[in-house]
């Protein structure tokens, strides 16, 4: 049997989505024994597709990778932009990719067993990620002993992920017992704290800390909120005066305070000061009910001082043109300024957070530094656009765009996300946003 072409696969697209849909006149219903069976063979589908796309996704990197050492770059930047091209392929971020790249090099040249599992459709992704992430800290044979051991048997068809896990580990403890002693003692190097947004304008704010510390910080946060509740008059519940103290900690003002740093909140003078309900945007977490934003900028008026920005958009755009700031001391204006319009890395389906202002043209090419040629890029995919065979320009229009082309010759196209105050926009066949189609 022959691989499956472009035009096959297309099909199989179309022809997937009537499953499940209610059945017209006439025709018969489908029983539930015959539904279980169809979600029990639609998984193992799941599962030997994600193995088909891992294959392509390595023939992919080493056919770059050769192409990029034919073409004299150095070594240090061998590799560059491969997973940037996955992504946008994918419609992931460059990390998620990454990770993608990686699983399927190891499935390919040192785990053959979760390679064949995952292309049979009898393990799934996630667990063939599991499985290479618990082997990391051994080598290669030992790697090989426990693909074999578990991959290669059975024991694949019947465990649960935590028994996947736990199995590995076991079978990695008993291998090579010193090799995961210097994993668990390396691991503290990973210690961070990170953001994500949560619904309702909260937030989550994880730490990811070595084992002892962590146990000692929710110690300490558990016992002031003993502490609080034997305070009658404190109506607080367990989990907030815990929050709360973590909070106070931190910063070192009360949870009830206006925060000290700038979070510059961006709104429209007509939601600030004539009670419009149109939503603000918070750089970092994203949009905002507009009361929540007034009543913010209440509570910081009780300050010194408060420093405004305004902000300028095109009336038909509603784009960002131009800031002026009151401070006596500017900030890095135009940055400032290009991270307010951006938001977020402006790479399609990135969404990390910015880190270079990038130029879109190169400045080597164009000795210009205007908003119109620069865009909010992540460390990684800013980089990537001067791997081999990138290139980006702006597109006219009254919105700020960008064209990315890959090596491939595919082309992506990048707009700025729209800010408060921004018409409705539909989205375009691509499924790419595009404003300058609006909603009347």
């Amino acid at each position: 049997m022959s691989a499956p072409t472009l035009t096959d696969l297309a099909g199989w697209l179309e022809a997937i989505q009537d499953i499940g849909l209610p059945v017209g006149p006439g025709e018969s219903a489908m029983t539930d024994a015959e539904r279980i069976d169809q979600i029990t063979v639609i998984e193992q589908l799941k599962n030997a597709l994600a193995g088909a796309q891992g294959r392509l996704g390595h023939a992919y990197e080493e056919s770059q990778r050769v192409a990029q050492r034919a073409a004299g770059r150095p070594a240090t930047r061998i590799g560059e932009g491969i997973a940037q091209s996955v992504a946008l392929a994918r419609r992931v971020s460059p990390g998620v990719a990454t990770t993608f790249l990686g699983l399927n090099r190891i499935l390919a040249t040192e785990m053959p067993h979760t390679a064949r599992a995952l292309g049979e459709g009898r393990l799934a992704e996630y667990s063939a990620t599991l499985l290479a992430r618990e082997t990391a800290c051994l080598d290669v044979g030992h790697r090989a002993t426990i693909d074999e051991k578990i991959a290669g048997s059975d024991l694949v068809d019947r465990l649960s992920r935590n028994q996947l896990v736990a199995e590995t580990r076991r079978l990695a403890a008993r291998l090579d017992a010193a090799g995961v002693a210097q994993r668990q003692a390396l691991a503290a190097k990973d210690r961070r704290v990170t953001l994500r947004p949560a619904p309702d304008t909260m937030t989550y704010l994880t730490a990811l800390v070595p084992v002892a510390q962590g146990v000692a910080m929710y110690a300490a946060l558990s016992k002031e909120a003993d502490r609080a509740k034997q305070d009658p008059d404190d109506p607080r519940g367990r989990g907030q005066v815990m929050a709360d103290t973590l909070a106070e900690l931190v910063t070192g003002r009360r949870a009830e305070a206006p925060p000290s740093v700038d979070l510059r909140l961006v709104m429209t003078d007509r939601a600030l000061l004539a009670g419009d309900d149109e939503p603000a945007l918070l750089p970092g977490y994203g949009i905002v009910p507009a009361e929540w934003a007034r009543d913010l900028v209440k509570r910081a008026l009780g300050r010194a001082s408060v420093w405004i920005t305004r902000l300028y958009t095109a009336p038909s755009s509603r784009q960002l043109m131009a800031a002026d700031s009151r401070r006596r001391k500017a900030p890095k204006g135009l940055a400032a300024f290009i991270g307010d319009r951006d938001q977020l890395c402006r790479t399609p389906w990135c969404g990390a957070p910015v880190r270079h202002i990038d130029h879109v043209q190169p400045h080597r090419d164009t000795g210009r530094t205007a908003a119109d040629d620069l865009q909010g890029l992540c460390e990684a995919c800013n980089y990537a656009k001067e791997a081999l065979g990138w290139s980006s320009r702006p597109r006219p229009g009254p919105w700020h765009s960008t064209e990315i082309t890959t090596p491939t010759g595919h082309v992506y196209v990048s707009w700025a996300p729209p800010l408060p105050g921004a018409p409705e926009r539909i989205a375009d066949p691509g499924g790419v946003s595009d404003p300058g189609d609006e909603v009347t």
